[in-house]
This record gives C-alpha cells, structure tokens and sequence, in this order.
C-alpha cells in the first residue's frame, strides 16, 4: 500500500514563496491533507480552499488568524498539540511545523531556523529597545531554543532550501541537510495577464504602460523595501511598482514619492502583467532563497539582486540579472544604472534560468526523497 501523506506548515495566513512551496507539494501528493496553525482564506492563495486543512485551536481567535506573531508565547504549546496521524509528514517549517507530533515518519523542509531565534534583528526590524515585541522575544528566546532544538531532533531527514539555508541547519542544529531548491509556481508563469487597475494614470492613461521596475515582497522592516523606494526618489524619470502587504504598508505609503506605486492584493492574471511588463525585478533583502527572481525570469524579467543569501543559487551574473553590493539607496540606485546600461537582455537566457528551477524537478525530486523515507527503517 503506499504511504499515507500529510502535510505540514507554520500558518497559512499570508501570499509568500512558503505558501506557494506548500501548494507545490500538495500537487506532488493531491490526496494529502494539510495541518497548520492558522488559515485565514482571505489572506493566502485561493487554491487551499479546495484542501482539507487541519488548524490548532487558536485558529478561532480572529487577531491571531490575522497576525500570527501576535500569538508568540502560546506557539510552542499549540504546535505540541497539532498531531497528526500519517505514515509520513512532509513539513514546510520556518520555526513551528517541524515540531508538530506524529507517530510516523517526518521530512523537514525548512525555509530556515527560526528567524526570531536564530536572526533575531531581521525580525525585529527597527523595533526600539522597550518594543513589546523586543521585550517579550527577549524573554522567551531561552525556551524557545531549548524547544526548538528538540523539535529538530524528531525528523527522520532534513532538507534546506537553500546552500545557505542548510548551512545555517548545519550551524544550528548539527544536522546535515541536503538541498532540494524550490520551484517557481506554474500559476504565475502560465495563464492569462490583466493590467493592474490601480496603475490607471501612473502607467500611462490606462494603466497599460510596462516598463517598471518592480519589487514583490512582503512588506516587513528585514526586506528594506524602503531602501529600494528611497532609491527611486532620485530617478524621477524611473517608476517602481511594489506588490506586497505587511506592517510596513503605512510607513512606506507615506514615504513613497509621486514615482513609486503600492499595490496588493493581486490577483495570478494581475501578477503575470505585473511581471511580463517589467523592466526588471529589484531584491534588495537578505533571502534564504526568494522565488520571485525566478518568476520575473518566467516571464524574461531580469533581476537586480543584493549580493548574498539564497540569490547566488538563483542568479548568475549578466545571464539572468546582476548585482549591487549593498542594501542601501545609493548601491540600489547604482544597480540601476547598470541594468539601463546594460541594454537588453536575452530573453531566451533568462527564462532557461528560471527553467532550471521547475516545479516538475521538484516534484520528481520530492517523490524519490519520500519513497526513500518511507521505505526506511
């Protein structure tokens, strides 16, 4: 009989690559129900509405389905609850699902160790040092590790998405992780394109005109979005369309100036105009792997990177996009000028990159690993 499948994730509450990820291996294994903390359907990907979703209790408390990280000290607790009943538990963990209980056998994918743990001023961002966030996390880290730690024991294999990533697993952890890089979704690559209708006077008349540059990214202090606007401050002549939600919404509406435009909420079709109509992809945070450069490459966008993380995975230099050396508006803005100078670019080139990445690799990949698992004593 093949093995009974199940999948795990921190919390569905969000549009990011992790729940895209998800989505991924729930094509790898369609029977499989889905086990979580929190889901919020109007916040994350239509398509977990057609899954059987499993949540913990704390996923009746509306503020907590809405902003996870409110919900920080009761986390460790409500992951210890979250069993689940399978022969093997595919877990995609940022710091929770690789911890959730099972009698079988259980595959960390991990996106990274805890950032909070582990990274703890990425996430915190610019919080001052009597910032509840900082002073709660402060009090909690010594738990959390020691929590964290035995959670990563209970895996029977560990995978990193990432050279980085599963080097810091290493670091971490003690455990060797192997890499399975993620794929980009089928559904930003492929489908139909619908002009955003928010861009209707900032992107000529209609909305119509390409040529942006383009930022997607939540919109969290640790991703410096704000460096990438600050940037376009000095190129009027430039525009730059940002797509993502997150705390730092307000702050960066108010600082954007007439030149950058803030939209979310977008529909897939919306998406594929967004990325098929740019000049370029910026990404300008420390990721540990960061799909959009793949999905700009779908579409033949290419991708002006911070040097580091996960992007020297993805991006090799004058094939698929290039590098600035520094997350600061000055290194963006002369980032900039190399992609105008640059001329340009081989269409063709870009979009085998990003073919290299496919969520067909993927999921044959994914398979063997868990015939493999399974098959194991």
């Amino acid at each position: 009989m093949a093995p009974r499948i199940a999948i795990a994730h921190d919390y569905l509450t969000q549009r990011g690559g992790a729940e895209r990820l998800v989505l991924s291996i729930c094509r790898a294994f369609p029977d499989a129900e889905i086990h979580t903390l929190f889901y919020e359907p109007d916040q994350t990907y239509p398509e977990y509405r057609d899954k059987v979703i499993h949540t913990s209790g704390l996923n009746r408390i509306g503020a907590f389905r809405r902003d996870p990280r409110k919900a920080l000290p009761l986390l460790a607790a409500a992951a210890a609850r979250q069993r689940i009943d399978a022969d093997v538990v595919i877990a995609s963990s940022s710091g929770w699902a690789h911890a959730f209980p099972t009698q079988g056998k259980k595959i960390v994918y991990c996106h990274s160790p805890a950032r909070w743990l582990y990274l703890p001023e990425d996430y915190l961002g610019e919080a001052g040092r009597f910032d509840p966030k900082r002073l709660a996390l402060a009090g909690l880290t010594p738990f959390l590790k020691h929590w964290d730690r035995r959670a990563a024991m209970t895996a029977h294999h560990y995978l990193g998405n990432s050279t980085v990533v599963s080097k810091r697993i290493r670091r971490v952890y003690g455990i060797d992780a192997p890499t399975l890089f993620p794929p980009f979704s089928p559904d930003v690559a492929e489908g139909p394109q619908e002009p955003i209708p928010e861009l209707a006077g900032w992107a000529g008349a209609d909305g119509f005109e390409g040529g942006h540059y383009l930022v997607v990214s939540r919109l969290q202090p640790y991703k410096h979005v704000d460096r990438v606007i600050e940037a376009f401050r000095e190129l009027p002549d430039r525009r730059l369309l940002v797509i993502g939600k997150g705390p730092e919404r307000e702050r960066l509406l108010a600082s954007a100036p007439s030149n950058v435009r803030l939209v979310e909420g977008l529909t897939d079709a919306q998406m594929r105009w967004a990325y098929a109509n740019a000049a370029a992809l910026i990404a300008a945070s420390h990721e540990d792997f960061g799909l959009t450069p793949l999905e700009a490459g779908a579409h033949g966008a290419p991708t002006l990177a911070l040097r580091a993380g996960g992007y020297m995975d993805t991006i090799e230099d004058q094939t698929n996009g290039t590098f600035f050396e520094e997350a600061t508006a000055e290194s963006i803005r002369a980032g900039v000028g190399v992609m105008d100078d640059h001329g340009p670019w081989d269409t063709r080139s870009v979009t085998h990159r990003a073919g290299q990445f496919s969520e067909e690799k993927f999921i044959a990949d994914l398979h063997q690993i868990v015939g493999r698992i399974a098959g194991s004593r």
